[in-house]
């Protein structure tokens, strides 16, 4: 490889990355993440859908019916306030594994799942002290 093919490899960045989750129904993942989690739907793809994609601010997930990948896949999302979303998915009925807790790792985070088993750790960064309670993987 040539010092001039080199440098522009290196000059390539990342633009984002979309996870694929591995849903049993597109319609109910849609209805879930769009009605309960906030999310809205950017598109999906054949009737009845089969693959589609969803979006909350700058976060999309792609969701494809019992293919790419496997269930209770578990994905870690970054928000401005963890707390008010708490209070914003308490009252939408999410399904919630775990409150917002301050781990050791410098992240306040919740733990929430999806009708198929995906896990949504979404946190906010905190310099407050560790709560002392383990991250919940059941």
């Amino acid at each position: 490889m040539s010092n001039q093919e080199s440098q522009q490899i290196q000059k390539n960045s990342f633009e984002c990355v979309t996870p694929i989750l591995n849903v049993k129904n597109v319609p109910k993942s849609i209805e879930y993440y769009v009605n309960v989690l906030g999310f809205k739907k950017d598109w999906e793809w054949e009737n009845p859908a089969i693959f589609a994609s969803v979006s909350r601010d700058d976060i999309s997930i792609f969701l494809c019916q019992e293919g790419q990948g496997q269930s209770e896949m578990w994905m870690s999302i970054f928000v401005e306030n963890v707390d008010a979303l708490y209070e914003e998915y308490q009252a939408s009925g999410a399904i919630i594994r775990q409150k917002p807790t301050n781990f050791p790792w410098g992240i306040r985070e919740m733990n929430i799942e999806d009708p198929d088993g995906h896990r949504l750790r979404m946190g906010t960064g905190t310099s407050e002290s560790a709560d002392g309670v383990p991250l919940c993987e059941e």
